[in-house]
């Protein structure tokens, strides 16, 4: 009986919202298709194939820094989390302050 009940309890600690939490291979997916899916990208790039979409690093206030190479421009852009109001995943708010001439 002891040893169901500890079980149990072990069950429940791990059962926690850091449990909920996506892995990093997976935030990162989020975070890239965040990038990728955005027209407004799309638009700063000018439709320019994408070489490549690269972390590289974090702004003052915390939002992650990445750019986003294409053949004749390096673009930065900002993701800002959006935490969720429960249990669930974060998404993220993209800010691009300025495009490809």
């Amino acid at each position: 009986m002891k040893l169901l009940i500890a079980a149990t309890l072990a069950c429940a600690a791990l059962a926690t919202p850091a449990a909920a939490a996506l892995s990093g291979y997976y935030d990162s997916v989020e975070k890239i298709t965040t990038i990728l899916a955005s027209g407004a990208v799309a638009d700063a790039v000018r439709q320019a194939p994408v070489g490549s979409v690269s972390n590289t690093g974090t702004r003052k206030d915390g939002a992650s820094e990445w750019q986003v190479r294409t053949q004749e421009c390096d673009l930065l852009v900002y993701l800002i989390p959006v935490l969720p109001d429960g249990p669930g995943k974060t998404t993220y708010k993209l800010d691009i302050p300025g495009k490809c001439e």
